[in-house]
This record gives structure tokens, C-alpha cells and sequence, in this order.
């Protein structure tokens, strides 16, 4: 049976990224988003982070990646943006009364959004920057503080990124709107092979790679972050052995599918796909941008994904996902609920037992 949630708005802030992390050690899990962190297990009380940066409906802050970036015990948060053209961390000071100093980790040009993943395969995540306009690179914390930019790629990046295993060789390779690199087994020290074996149009981050169909081979997922449509990319083989990409739409019907989580969030046992609406993401100037606004997961069938409804209607009813949104158990339950920041406000769907 589909699965029910109940709605709370944590606030009016605009901020599309957010996530879930312990700031203060006292083993409750806070919500951070934009210049706000707000306290667990209720989330009713804030502290100030500090300033963002406003242009229009905008804030500089495309994401929240958790971090403990100086080794000191506490969990700091990266992000970055289009307009200050950087990537940087926000220290935590450890103290609710003061505000994060900021770090500028690197000057990368438009930062689209950025995502943590372990592209060296030590157990430790690197932190992946989409810039669109500049070429793909990957930031390796060294040391406290300190971060080693490695190139991967130094052609522009476009819109959209992902990153898994592809090839079947145990190495995460990229996945870019245009085609895909194939990890080497030294990823910072040799080249990585180039495959343009598709166009993904406006594609979303992440870019989901995962075996849907159990057949062996990783398919993509990908939704359109500025137009109507999601999809599944299924890989195949042709009677040569080249690799083929059969596209499979999932719900064409929908638009500005951006932020993707593949995730068991039924507990049985297989991942599910939860996505949803950035609610104006160019400011209304997309495809489908005054459509009612919502939250979907997503269940592979055997054949295709059926979708269920976690919310559906205007904007000042219902609630999509912005640029960096997370399912994570944020009231200790053991069932996943779905933090979903916006244009629309700050809400948590908490997951309701059955």
C-alpha cells in the first residue's frame, strides 16, 4: 500500500538546499539551510549561520554537504553557488550564540549545484561541483582546512552530473548530459576515457546510475531539470558487444525534476526513486513552470516505475524539492522522511507508520 506522510513547515525561508546533521553533538540530528541551522528533535528553535547572498529570488547557497572539514569534531557543511563563483565551507564555531565563518575552498566559475561522492575509493567522499561552464573537477580534503583540486575533464562540464559504476569494473565513472568517463584505476593520476554516447538534454543532479532491471548492467536515471520529463537510460549490448542506451520514460507529464534520491524509503529491501518539482526554478521562465507543484516516489515494478504521491497542488498547498534536498530518518522512527527545501519554504514529510 503507498505510503503516508505528514507535512510540517519548518519555515518561510526560501532556500533551496538543506540537510540533516548533529551540529551540536547532542545526539539529535538538526536541520541546516541557507543562514539558519534549527535545532532537534522539534526543529521549532533557530540559530544563525549567517549572511547569504540574495540576487532575486535566488540565494548563493546550492548545497549542504556535511563535513568535518578541520578535524575538530564538528560537522561543517560545504557549498557554493551560481553568482559568488566558488565553492566553499562554512565552519562550525560549536557555539548555537555565533555565526559560521566562511571558507573559500576554490574559485570555480557558475556552480550549478555539488554533490559528495568517493571518486579515489579510500572511504572518504570528494566533493564534485557541477559547473556548467567550467571544466569537471574534483576537491580532495588533504588535510584540515586544505583541499587538492584534481581535473578530470577540462572541457566544459554542461548541465547535470552523476556518478557510479558503468562499466562494470568496480570504479565509479561520471556521467555528464553528453556522454560519460570511464574511471581509470588511478583516477587522479591517469586519463579518463570518454564514451558521447548520448545527449540527456537539460539533465538532473544527480544523475542516477543503478541497475533498475537487475540485468547486470547500470541504467541512468535523469530528469529534466528545466523542461517536462524523467527517464530511464537502459543500457544494452548490441549483437557486436558495443553498449547501447534505450531511453524509458518514467512521467513525461511533469517538469524541473532537479534533485533525484534512489533509496529504500519503503523498507523493502530495494531502492526506490524519490524526486520531485523545483518549484521556479528559473524564476518561472521554464516549461511547465506555473504547473501545480509536488513530491513523487518512484517503484520499479519488475517492468516499470509506478509513482505514488507525496504531495500534489499549488504552491501554497503543496511542496516540491529544491536544488539539494534529503531522506533521512530525522525523528529517530527507523522510517525515512524527506527534508524539502525551496522557493516554496522549508518542509519535512515525516513518514507515517503503517
Amino acid at each position: 500500500m503507498p505510503l503516508k506522510f505528514r507535512k510540517v513547515k519548518i519555515s518561510d525561508e526560501r532556500y533551496e538546499s538543506a540537510a540533516a546533521f548533529d551540529v551540536n553533538n547532542d545526539g539529535h540530528l538538526d536541520i541546516v539551510s541557507g543562514g539558519w541551522w534549527y535545532e532537534g528533535p522539534d526543529f521549532k528553535t533557530r540559530h544563525r549561520v549567517g549572511e547569504v547572498r540574495a540576487e532575486g529570488e535566488y540565494y548563493d547557497d546550492f548545497s549542504t554537504i556535511p563535513m568535518d572539514i578541520n578535524g575538530n569534531g564538528l560537522t561543517d557543511f560545504v557549498t557554493g553557488g551560481w553568482w559568488g563563483d566558488t565553492i566553499r565551507w562554512r565552519e562550525n564555531p560549536g557555539d548555537s550564540g555565533r555565526e559560521w565563518p566562511e571558507h573559500i575552498i576554490a574559485r570555480t566559475g557558475n556552480v550549478e549545484t555539488t554533490r559528495a561522492w568517493d571518486v579515489d575509493r579510500d572511504g572518504r567522499p570528494e566533493i564534485v561541483p557541477n559547473t556548467p561552464n567550467g571544466p569537471l573537477a574534483v576537491f580532495k580534503l588533504s588535510g584540515p582546512g586544505r583541499f587538492d583540486r584534481h581535473v578530470i575533464r577540462a572541457e566544459p562540464q554542461g548541465h547535470g552530473l552523476g556518478f557510479g559504476d558503468i562499466s562494470g569494473s568496480g570504479r565509479g565513472d561520471f556521467v555528464l548530459y553528453n556522454g560519460w568517463l570511464e574511471a581509470p584505476e588511478k583516477p587522479f593520476e591517469q586519463e579518463w576515457a570518454w564514451h558521447p554516447e548520448f545527449d540527456l538534454g537539460s539533465a538532473s543532479v544527480p544523475i542516477i546510475v543503478a541497475d533498475v532491471n537487475g540485468d547486470g548492467l547500470a541504467d541512468l536515471i535523469v530528469g529534466q531539470s528545466h523542461e517536462y520529463g524523467l527517464d530511464r537510460w537502459e543500457q544494452a549490448r548490441a549483437a557486436d558487444g558495443s553498449r547501447t542506451w534505450v531511453k524509458h520514460p518514467i512521467d513525461p507529464f511533469n517538469s524541473q525534476y532537479h534533485d533525484l534520491h534512489w533509496v529504500d524509503i519503503d523498507g523493502d529491501g530495494r531502492p526506490e526513486l524519490v524526486t520531485g518539482k523545483r518549484y521556479r526554478a528559473h524564476c518561472g521562465n521554464d516549461p511547465g513552470s506555473d504547473d501545480d507543484i509536488g513530491i513523487y516516489y518512484f517503484k520499479w515494478n519488475g517492468e516499470s516505475f509506478s509513482k505514488q504521491v507525496v504531495t500534489y497542488g499549488p504552491s501554497d498547498e503543496s511542496a516540491g524539492l529544491g536544488i539539494c534536498s534529503q531522506v533521512v530518518d530525522l525523528n529517530g522512527d527507523e522510517l525515512p522522511d524527506i527534508l524539502a527545501p525551496g522557493k516554496d519554504g522549508l518542509h519535512v514529510f515525516f513518514q507515517i507508520p503503517t
